[in-house]
């Protein structure tokens, strides 16, 4: 009885990441360049209750590194996808991504290559991080200087 529930919910999971993949393909698993367990992009953040528990952990998760790779516009507001490779100050290393609202001047000054401080879930390592925009400078020096010296090595 239980498990009808539970697997009607992942059907109907399933069936909603098969209509965004349909719709915007630019946002599919492949597109992004993670696995199949990546949850997916939500169609409206502010309406999934997932979506919302999730950016709240992101924003008090543990702080890493992320080299934008690219991004994807979603709407004009502007809401933005950003995909990273991330490191983190235990040496993991994955593609990461940040579902976030910008400014047009975040927007236009974003570039390839750059490099930003991001938080993500070590409990959960789903993909998902969040730009860490209160991250204190210091902090994001000696975890960039962590990395480098284990690169070192």
């Amino acid at each position: 009885m239980f498990g009808m529930f539970g697997s009607k919910k992942k059907r109907n999971d399933l069936k909603l990441n098969d209509l965004m993949a349909q719709l915007r393909p630019d946002l599919s698993r492949e597109s992004l360049g993670v696995g199949p367990d990546f949850p997916g992009v939500a169609p409206n953040p502010f309406l999934s209750s997932d979506a919302r528990k999730r950016n709240a952990e992101l924003r008090t998760g543990a702080l890493a590194l992320g080299v934008l790779v690219n991004w994807r516009e979603v709407n004009s507001n502007p809401r933005v996808v950003l995909m990273f490779d991330v490191e983190t100050a235990d040496g993991i290393s994955f593609r990461g991504i940040a579902d976030e609202g910008l400014t047009i001047t975040e927007l236009i000054r974003l570039a390839p290559g750059q490099t930003l401080p991001v938080r993500y879930r070590p409990a959960v390592m789903d993909h998902y991080v969040a730009l860490a925009r209160d991250a204190d400078p210091a902090h994001v020096q000696q975890l960039s200087d962590e990395i480098a010296s284990r690169k070192r090595t």
